[in-house]
């Protein structure tokens, strides 16, 4: 037998799952470790932490499925996005820690630059829109902020990555500075008409070009682990950033096909083909992951708290003791009696972009419960996400027709059946949730050889569930607009 194994380096955990050939799961090992808030608004990881943590979960992984390292054809990751890390290139320590994905301290320079009039220009390059949330600003800040980092950049004596860069440079003993496609497009660093680094971009944030890592398809010959950490020697055949990852793994390979990810946030990726699309909605354009050197594109939204809502919920009102808790809790009240969750802890994400939004709870009564604002945090998942597809029907030439699922949330069958009521549409949740890590482990398969094309790994998806429609739409449209109407109210506060 031949094993895939998938490293999948989330936001709050890192995982480590072997697959058989045929996209099932034979062991999963996970590890969560420490989230750094050293000021409102910044989020840090230490990236030991994520390493160790990461190699951890591989040993544990292999352990539970009783095989040894010799046994696996290939290797995939897949990884948080935007986290930044820069590192020595001669003693492999990072410099400062990851500054990740969700971190608002670069709003100012993205401000500088949208007044400077950049807007059109990076997201005619990039697909992206000038926020904090991308890789640039965040690489910016380390380089003008810690103590002698520019002038060691100068020299080229830094290196700079994505998380998937990190693991690949720490697997491979410091022989591979690299990173896909995928992550590559979230840097805000990277022309994805041309697959190249742009220089432009470059100089318009006065990065250096010798901290960047190549860029492959995202199934490639990346390199080889060293056996000391896993036993063996290790083709890394597959790399992909986490949201592209999972559309992958969804089979989602056609133009029109979407999935949205319930995770920490939530991420709805529509696949377009070969076409990049520029979105008129509040939306980006990304690389999706590239079987080949053939460019492939999706449209994305992201919502930066999703399932994250749950754990404030659990650690910061302390609703419950465990986050599988809450779907007994908001099922003890047929709905949330008018309250209307507003989770804008880290600012708007798409379609709304606004930065200096705080989330707000409005609708509160005497009789409101804890069961009401869990079923409230709930719906806010749901509402997030129609916001997106409703963004995303706009842009696109046929409207979406069924939403595939994926990620931790989507176990929740309350949160599942709301989100196809308010969406009009099935919402269909597969066999295989972890899809995210699944294509990280398709990608290394196919540059193994174990697949021979992505029309052979479509074969192989299945649907556990499907949740259709059964609210009316003039309710549904009705639940939309109480929740416009908090958003509006979150924003102008």
């Amino acid at each position: 037998m031949t094993y895939i194994l998938a490293l999948d380096q989330g936001t709050s955990s890192s995982r480590s799952i072997v697959f058989k050939p045929d996209g099932s799961m034979l062991a999963v090992a996970q590890q969560e470790f420490r989230q750094i808030y050293p000021h409102p608004g910044w989020v840090e990881h230490d990236p030991q932490e994520i390493w160790t943590s990461q190699l951890a979960t591989a040993r544990q992984a292999l352990q539970q499925a009783g095989i040894s390292a010799s046994q696996v054809a290939s290797l995939g990751i897949t990884n948080q996005r935007e986290t930044t890390v820069v590192w020595r290139r001669d003693t492999g320590q990072a410099i400062y820690n990851a500054i990740v994905w969700q971190d608002r301290r670069a709003e100012p320079e993205c401000l500088r630059l949208r007044e400077a009039g950049a807007a059109p220009m990076v997201q005619q390059s990039t697909g992206l829109l000038i926020d904090a949330y991308f890789s640039a600003t965040k690489l910016q800040w380390i380089l003008n902020h810690v103590a002698g980092a520019r002038d060691m950049a100068e020299r080229g004596e830094l290196a700079f990555g994505t998380v998937d860069s990190w693991l690949m440079w720490n697997l491979t003993g410091g022989q591979v500075h690299a990173t896909d496609v995928s992550n590559a497009a979230r840097t805000m660093l990277f022309n994805i008409h041309t697959n190249q680094w742009d220089e432009a971009l470059l100089k318009l944030l006065d990065i250096p070009a010798s901290v960047l890592p190549q860029v492959h398809p995202s199934a490639s010959a990346f390199g080889q682990t060293q056996a000391q950490w896993l036993g063996a020697a290790l083709p890394i055949g597959g790399v992909a950033g986490d949201q592209q990852s999972a559309l992958f793994g969804q089979a989602c390979f056609s133009a029109g096909q979407a999935k949205n990810t319930y995770g920490t946030g939530c991420f709805m990726l529509m696949h377009t083909g070969g076409q990049f699309q520029t979105s008129h909605n509040g939306l980006i354009t990304t690389s999706a992951a590239q079987a080949d050197a053939t460019p492939a594109f999706a449209l994305e939204g992201s919502v930066f708290i999703g399932g994250a809502v749950v754990q404030w919920l659990r650690d910061g009102l302390r609703a419950f003791d465990k986050s599988a808790d809450v779907q007994s809790l908001a099922e003890s009240v047929p709905d949330s009696g008018g309250v209307v969750l507003v989770p804008a802890f880290t600012g708007l994400g798409a379609p709304y972009w606004q930065a200096d939004a705080r989330g707000a709870m409005v609708g509160l009564s005497r009789g409101t419960t804890m069961a009401h604002i869990a079923r409230a945090a709930l719906e806010s998942i749901a509402f997030q996400s129609t916001a997106l597809l409703q963004a995303m029907n706009r842009d696109a030439a046929q409207p979406v027709t069924e939403l595939r699922v994926d990620g931790g949330a989507c176990v929740n069958d309350l949160l599942m059946q709301f989100q196809a009521d308010v969406l009009g549409i099935p919402v269909l949740r597969p066999e295989v949730i972890e899809t995210t890590a699944l294509g990280a482990a398709y990608l290394a398969g196919l540059s193994a050889g174990i697949y021979q094309s992505p029309e052979e790994l479509a074969q192989h998806w299945r649907v556990q569930r499907r949740f259709e429609p059964q609210m009316s739409r003039d309710q549904a449209q009705s639940l939309m607009a109480h929740w416009e109407k908090a958003v509006r109210q979150t924003v102008a506060a």
